[in-house]
This record gives structure tokens, C-alpha cells and sequence, in this order.
């Protein structure tokens, strides 16, 4: 039977918007048809290949297992060639026999348990946060694999920092106490809902500190701006806000700083999400933008979004993935579009981001790309930009849930194809020298590596 992607696939499927995305890009891919994996794991084109080098499940080097359900991720340079990997995992504290520490956790000793943020009552570990994996390329081997992150929860996406940092965002706004989850017992002893901080040179488990000034909501991903520090967050709601955060000292997160929500000059409380027979927003179109200072970002409400939205900020259909492309911040939108089969915006940083000189010259949203029946992307969720200047997001759909790069005359082609189960693919990243792209595969939970013939 002739699925949607090889015959989308097939008639060279485009995007909505023929606009340019990331001016950086010096070639872009240029790919046959995929090819069916007869070991069923992951459909590539012909000259690529994949491994498998992280399973849900799996003794890491530290005896705890590797947690299930894994997403966002992000790749460093290791010593002597080798990859620092560090990936969420989007992990319901309700399931412990899923965790790294499975159920027998009540004999942990203190000195761990004082690493872990939310222990549980003894009852249900917060079983979420990130696992760093070294991998070796020459080999293809891992070689070290640890819980880096724990007692969090929905660890969803995130974001690297220039500094050698993993942010790892909950998506969760849990609160303290006794709650059901399918029928299972949840204890919590801590609120959740915060994005924490992972060292990409930790060898051990990091101090699990909330970063409560970034705000508490549902997070999706960050990214920073290098040049000032300037951390920008995806919010994964219905109707959420596009954040950022001021920090007092630059690559100092846990020192503090002032959270704002973009907003459209002229246009208060605007909504991007193309619902109706008008659209809100046109593909191509830009607008200009200003910041709203935030207040109260630790409530024990889960009301930040609606009240930006009544103090002004722009309002986004599911913000989703988030990455830096040449100078722009590419963030996409699961479910916006009159067929709700997703977005993908660019904001553009005022050339004072931040700065009192930032009215008179203020960033740019755009709309870039609109998914609808006739796309070959569908419902957008994670995104990194490729070594050759094309994004490449991962989907979150119904329907064969794959990775489709965009050229920049807006058409899409397709990187890879999950036909071989329902699981939606995450966590796209390259290793630092362009080699290697890590995705993962959710559930149960497997991290690839795949090889081929990349432009350089």
C-alpha cells in the first residue's frame, strides 16, 4: 500500500511559503526516494544508515537503566573525537518501572537522593530528567552513559547553550501532594513546571536546581542569543505565549533575571494560529514586535499565558521546537494553520535585543511555512538547523511521523520515515563536525546515529 509520505514524497510535496530560511545556506540536500529498512527500524535514503546507540531499558555505566520515552537532545564535542550527548526524557513520575530507577528505589542511599529534585515521598521519583551519553564515531560505540538529570518530570524538549549547557524544560505544571495518573498513585513533594541546567562536562549527576525566574509553565525548548545571553522559550499549549528571558549576568541563569512575552506593535493580544477563513497572519509576512515584562512567574496558578495575553503578548497554536538559524530564532507551531497541520515562524533580534535602543529598531516575526493537506510536513515539533543550511524538523503526526528538511526556496524533501511503528521521532541534532545525525525514536525509547553521505 502506497503510503502518504512516498507519494508526497514522489510529486515533490511544497511548502507554503517560498521564502528564504537561514541566508547561511551554501548547499542544500539533494536526496532520492527513501528506502525501506528491512531490519524495520528507520526508512533513510540510499547511502545512509543508522545504529542504535542509546535502548530504553538498557544498564547505563552508572547501574541505573536507561529511562523510556526519549526527546529533546542536543550533541557537544567530546575529547579525542568523541560525542557528549545529553537527552530529555518526557517521563510521567507515575510510571517507575520505566525510570532509571525502576521500582526498587527505596533502598537509594542519601547522598543520591540529595541529587535527585523531587523524591517522591519514596512513593514515585520524579522519573523524567536527561541521561549524557559519550559516544565514540570512530567506532560506533558508546562508551560511557549516565543519569546526568533526575527527579524531574515531562522533560520535553530544551535547548543547548553557548556555554556548554543543556537547558532540559518540563513540560508539567505539577503541584505538590497525592493526584492519579491512569489509575496510579503520584506523590510529589516539590512543584514542577521549571527548565533546569545540565553541564555538558558533568560526569555525575547534577545539583537539580529549578531556574524559577524563567518562569513556570508548560516549557517546550530554548535557545540563547550568543551575543547577549538572551534566552528564548516555547510554551506547548493551546494558546501560549513566546517568551524570553533577560538573565542578570550573562551565562549565569541561576543568577536571576527579568521574563518577558513577545507582542505585535498595533496588534494587542494577536493570535497566529490561522484558524478561521481570514488568516491572522500571512505566510511571508512581517511584523513588528515589542516586549512585555511578565509578573508573578512563579504562581501556583497555571495562568502565565492568559494573563500575557490580557496585558498584550501575541498568542501561538502549540510552540513547539525552537532553534538558532544565522541570526534567527526558527520556532515551530504543531497545530496552527487552517488545517492545524502545523507552522514554522522566524523571529529576527532588534539589532539592540534587550537594549533601550530596541524600540527604534525593534525584531521581526515571520511566518515562514504553513503545512496543509498537499505538505509533506505535518504537524512540526522539534527542529535543528542542518550543517547546510536547511532545517530539519521532526513530526509529531498520525501518519508515518518522520524528518523533512526545508530548502530555501521552500520546498521540503524527506530526511526519514518512522513506517515501522506509531512513535514520533525527536530530538534532532548533528554532532559538531556534521557527521552524524542523532534522532530518536520515542517509544519505547532508542537513540540513533545515522551516517551517510552529508554535504560538508
Amino acid at each position: 500500500m502506497l503510503n502518504r509520505r512516498r507519494f508526497l514524497q514522489g510529486i515533490v510535496a511544497a511548502a507554503a511559503t517560498p521564502s528564504s530560511i537561514g541566508s547561511c545556506a551554501t548547499h542544500s540536500l539533494n536526496i532520492g526516494p527513501l528506502v525501506s529498512d528491512p531490519d524495520g527500524l528507520l526508512d533513510l535514503p540510499k547511502g545512509f544508515e543508522a545504529s542504535v546507540i542509546s535502548t530504553a531499558g538498557d544498564v547505563m555505566t552508572d547501574s541505573f537503566r536507561v529511562p523510556s520515552a526519549h526527546d529533546g537532545m542536543t550533541a557537544f564535542s567530546g575529547d579525542d573525537g568523541r560525542i557528549i550527548l545529553i537527552c530529555n526524557h518526557e517521563m510521567n513520575s507515575a510510571y517507575p518501572e520505566y525510570s532509571a530507577f525502576g521500582t526498587d528505589f527505596k533502598s537509594m542511599p542519601e547522598t543520591l537522593k540529595e541529587k535527585v529534585y523531587d523524591w517522591g515521598g519514596g512513593v514515585t521519583p520524579g522519573a523524567g530528567g536527561t541521561t549524557t551519553t559519550i559516544y565514540n564515531p570512530a567506532t560506533q560505540k558508546t562508551e560511557l552513559q549516565f543519569l546526568s538529570l533526575a527527579g524531574t518530570e515531562i522533560n520535553c524538549a530544551g535547548g543547548r547553550t553557548p556555554w556548554r549547557s543543556w537547558l532540559s524544560c518540563e513540560e508539567s505544571f505539577g503541584e505538590p501532594g497525592t493526584s492519579y495518573s491512569l489509575g496510579r498513585k503520584l506523590v510529589r513533594e516539590e512543584k514542577h513546571g521549571y527548565v533546569f541546567e545540565v553541564s555538558a562536562d558533568s560526569t555525575s549527576l547534577v545539583d537539580a536546581v529549578p531556574l524559577k525566574e524563567m518562569g513556570r509553565f508548560e516549557h517546550e525548548a530554548a535557545a540563547v542569543h550568543e551575543r547577549t545571553g538572551i534566552v528564548y522559550l516555547t510554551e506547548d499549549r493551546y494558546h501560549s505565549l513566546f517568551y524570553r528571558f533577560l538573565p542578570n549576568v550573562k551565562g549565569q541563569l541561576r543568577e536571576g533575571g527579568r521574563l518577558q512575552a513577545l507582542s505585535i506593535v498595533g496588534r494587542p493580544s494577536f493570535r497566529t494560529h490561522n484558524w478561521g477563513s481570514t488568516p491572522d497572519i500571512r505566510s511571508g509576512e512581517s511584523l513588528r514586535t515589542r516586549w512585555i515584562d511578565l509578573d508573578n512567574v512563579d504562581s501556583i496558578e497555571n495562568n502565565l499565558r492568559l494573563r500575557g495575553a490580557q496585558m498584550g503578548a501575541t498568542m501561538f497554536a502549540r510552540g513547539e521546537g525552537l532553534c538558532v538559524a544565522d541570526g534567527e530564532f526558527l520556532f515551530t507551531c504543531t497545530i496552527g494553520g487552517p488545517s492545524r497541520l502545523g507552522q514554522v515562524f522566524s523571529y529576527t533580534p532588534s539589532t539592540d535585543e534587550g537594549g533601550p535602543n530596541e524600540p527604534a529598531s525593534p525584531g521581526q516575526l515571520r511566518l515562514l511555512a504553513e503545512s496543509t493537506e498537499n505538505s509533506l510536513l505535518r504537524n512540526a515539533d522539534n527542529i535543528t538547523m542542518s550543517p547546510w543550511g536547511d532545517p530539519i524538523i521532526c513530526e509529531d503526526t498520525f501518519d508515518h511521523c518522520g524528518l523533512v528538511g526545508i530548502r530555501p526556496d521552500g520546498s521540503q524533501y524527506a530526511l526519514a520515515d518512522n513506517a515501522h511503528s506509531t512513535s514520533e521521532l525527536t530530538g534532532v541534532c548533528f554532532s559538531p563536525d556534521g557527521k552524524t545525525l542523532f534522532v530518536n525514536i520515542q517509544y519505547p525509547g532508542q537513540t540513533l546515529a545515522i551516517t551517510g553521505p552529508w554535504p560538508t
